[in-house]
């Protein structure tokens, strides 16, 4: 007799991890298996929508409307106008939001699906191009598509081959496919999806300047190259950044002194705090300007492998000095980007 869904009984946890672990490899042989047989059809959708003059919309009805909803989405936000259309609601009116110029992405695991198939029936008489995401080459879908990219998937990861599964989780990656090469081949960067992304955390991030971080007045420590080491300590210390910018008699920056080079030096030098900075500074050390994108420093922080950086005006004056401890939202992003 099976347990109630109240009391399930104690849970093999070795099992329920094997179970899991089985759907994850069915879905990456999908993956797998739809990447081997990408061919010019792939190549011929990223044409058509290239060439297009309007924007892509998305169909697909039931798990392929969902996948749908989201590569619409991602299409929008990396570059590409597009939006989701629910075949059933253009066939009873919402047509109108689709004009020449636009391009029809259907899909359909199937291929088969009626309504689906009829609205790119439709609009291919009305001269939209069609693209068709589906399971099976020769498909109704497939032959109504200007461009048929076709899945591959050996079976789904539902143990009675019937769920969708290792089917949507492949139709939605090749979407992210298809946006990203667009992406990619229309020079999409950063500062776009940003300006596309305003209020999320990731827009704000790309937006941020240096100067929107940086510590400047008291809080940026700063010295002649004629003092002492000794000297630059205070500074380092009041300041509480273990880094002290070293300047000319015109105030422009000639050299960095940090902590790290305080130990390093009086392990061979037992007078150096007496020692001028100008003997012992990083010359031409690395620097920003208040408007290097703060990811941009982050990145050349990680890449240096330091823990702060001085940020220079137009005339080659620390004007402040960034610490990694700033960039603790921007770091993560500018490694991944590396």
């Amino acid at each position: 007799m099976a347990l109630s869904p109240q009391n399930p009984g104690p849970v093999n946890k070795s099992k329920v991890l094997s179970a899991a672990r089985d759907v994850l490899r069915a879905e990456a042989r999908a993956l797998a298996a739809t990447g081997a047989v990408l061919d010019a059809e792939f190549v011929r959708a990223v044409e058509i929508i290239r060439a297009g003059s309007g924007k892509v919309a998305v169909t697909g009805i039931g798990k392929s409307g969902l996948v749908g909803r989201k590569i619409a989405s991602t299409l929008a936000s990396t570059g590409t106008p597009a939006l989701f259309v629910h075949p059933v609601e253009c066939l009873h009116g919402d047509l109108g939001m689709l004009c020449g110029g636009d391009t029809l992405l259907a899909l359909s695991y199937s291929g088969e699906t009626d309504e689906v198939c009829k609205l790119a029936e439709l609009l291919k008489e009305r001269g939209l191009k069609i693209i068709s995401l589906a399971g099976r080459a020769g498909s109704r879908l497939a032959r109504a598509a200007d461009a048929a990219i076709t899945l591959k998937v050996p079976r789904e990861a539902c143990p009675y081959n019937i769920t969708p599964t290792s089917s949507t989780t492949a139709m939605l990656a090749l979407g992210d496919a298809l946006a990203l090469t667009l992406m990619r081949l229309s020079g999409f960067g950063r500062e776009d999806f940003a300006r596309l992304h305003p209020g999320g955390s990731l827009g704000k991030i790309l937006t941020l300047k240096v100067k929107d971080l940086m510590h400047t007045g008291s809080a940026n420590p700063v010295i002649s190259h004629k003092k002492t080491v000794r000297e630059a300590l205070s500074v380092m210390t009041l300041t509480r950044f273990g880094a002290v910018s070293v300047v000319d008699g015109k105030g422009r920056l000639l050299g960095f002194f940090t902590d790290g080079d305080l130990r390093r030096g009086l392990q061979n030098d037992d007078g150096l705090l007496s020692r001028r900075l100008e003997t012992v500074m990083t010359r031409k050390p690395s620097s920003v300007t208040p408007d290097t994108p703060a990811i941009d420093a982050a990145r050349l922080i990680a890449a240096r492998r330091i823990d702060n950086i001085p940020v220079v005006d137009k005339n080659g004056k620390p004007v402040g000095i960034l610490d990694e401890r700033d960039l603790i939202e921007v770091l993560p992003l500018a490694r991944g980007d590396e």
